[in-house]
């Protein structure tokens, strides 16, 4: 009965923005400049994320992100100037001994192939796409190729796994940016999320993921838009997102979000795409919380999951892309550096690791001193100075900012399906990085070895 109240409830409301409204523009703006001066850091690895969200954006700072264009082409070429042919090819440098080079080449080679970099390169094939002038297709061509075989090694992962060897995130990707780039996706391939998406397997241990169905959402709707499928495969695909966009509508807490503050912008792509932003009161009460968050997105990698919907766009959007004039006045803005408060902190830090394999459950628990406003990281710091307990804790940096990788010797490793999940006592998984979290006095940190 409820559901007959929306729908009905959506016949007589009238039309809403799928953009912030005008009062928002200022802080839309601000969150863009805020962004392109996160970006200007050359100590920053580029992520293929925030070129999509400047690409996206109604104003543009156009010499800035033909830098950093340049700046992502780089790091690709550096990994995918061959292709995969070559790239899994065994040879020979002339003067070596064969048996070492063989073991040399396999192990290369493996490390290349068997740990597929789906979602990271099906980003950057979404941003080539949406860059004006449009670039040479001769390069992307080899790319699209090394995503369609990264597709392939990620599903392998299923036979051990049950899943793919990355994530659905990825796997949902990687399909998305096939079908934007308009590359017919094998109806098998297809298939294989449908059939996830069909049996809810898009959770994970830490709870529902909410992003991964927003993404396989986005990807189903382009296929279907894109006409490459047959009628029988297009009516699945459409049911499909219509079970997404129905269980995000159940989902939605009073606070607006769908999820949490990081998640709820892919769901809005989602209403975006499929043209239902302008009737669906829970797109607009989503919007709201959003615009009273922006403080929340402090990351390059947050900002710009939030700019495009800010904005009114989707990364279908990019199919239909053309390059016209566009608005260039858009400034940098430097980030600013947290404020210095006086005095001192006293968190207690707790690892624990509740595998089996584990030699106890609770690996560590004690009070750490830190300066006021410290992030987390500052806290793991200040707990491995301390001594005499011997915390030791290593990080691994990535585009969205240091992840934290070992504590106490144990690895998170994704080949094991294991990470560190962060969270504030007792159960509330953090939103932000260890670089982004700041502690208050007397909170309780839980570091805790997690499976995915």
């Amino acid at each position: 009965m409820w559901l007959l109240l929306i729908l009905l409830q959506d016949a007589v409301l009238p039309a809403q923005l799928c953009e912030a409204p005008g009062e928002a523009a200022a802080a839309v703006r601000a969150l863009s400049a805020r962004l392109l001066g996160l970006v200007a850091d050359p100590a920053r690895d580029p992520d293929p994320s925030v070129y999509l969200a400047l690409r996206l954006a109604g104003d543009h700072d156009l010499r800035g992100e033909k830098r950093y264009l340049a700046r992502l082409q780089d790091a690709f070429q550096h990994r995918y100037g061959r292709s995969v042919q070559a790239a899994l090819r065994p040879h020979a440098a002339p003067h070596s001994h064969p048996q070492q080079d063989a073991v040399a080449t396999e192990h290369t080679t493996r490390a290349e192939a068997e740990w597929p970099e789906t979602g990271r390169l099906a980003l950057y094939l979404l941003g080539l796409r949406a860059t004006c002038p449009p670039l040479e297709p001769g390069p992307q061509r080899s790319l699209v190729t090394w995503l369609k075989y990264y597709l392939e090694e990620d599903w392998a992962g299923s036979r051990q796994h049950g899943q793919p060897l990355t994530s659905y995130y990825q796997y949902s990707l990687g399909v998305l940016a096939l079908c934007v780039h308009r590359k017919r996706v094998r109806e098998e391939v297809i298939r294989r999320l449908l059939a996830a998406e069909h049996h809810g397997r898009f959770g994970h241990a830490g709870g529902s993921a909410m992003d991964t169905e927003a993404v396989a959402a986005l990807a189903f709707a382009c296929l279907e838009r894109e006409r490459t499928v047959g009628a029988r495969l297009a009516a699945e695909l459409r049911a499909a997102v219509r079970r997404v966009r129905r269980r995000m509508v159940e989902a939605q807490g009073r606070d607006g979000f769908f999820g949490n503050v990081y998640s709820t912008p892919w769901a809005m792509q989602v209403f975006i795409a499929t043209d239902a932003c302008r009737m669906q009161p829970a797109y607009g009460r989503a919007m709201a919380a959003l615009l009273e968050n922006l403080d929340a997105f402090t990351t390059a990698a947050t900002a710009a999951q939030a700019l495009p919907v800010l904005h009114g766009r989707s990364y279908l959007d990019i199919a239909s892309m053309r390059c016209r004039e566009e608005l260039d006045t858009l400034t940098p803005l430097s980030p600013e550096l947290p404020p210095e408060l006086p005095g001192n902190v006293t968190v207690r830090l707790v690892v624990e690791c509740p595998e089996p394999w584990c030699p106890q459950h609770q690996l560590y628990d004690r009070p750490v001193p830190a300066p006021a406003g410290a992030s987390l990281l500052d806290v793991l710091r200040a707990a491995a100075a301390q001594g005499p307990h011997n915390f030791m804790f290593d990080t691994q940096d990535t585009p969205q900012g240091p992840f934290l990788s070992r504590v106490l010797g144990l690895e998170a490793r994704q080949q094991k399906r294991s990470y560190w999940q962060l969270l504030t006592a007792p159960s509330t998984s953090l939103q932000m990085g260890v670089a982004d979290y700041r502690p208050h006095d007397g909170e309780t940190l839980i570091l805790r070895l997690s499976e995915w």
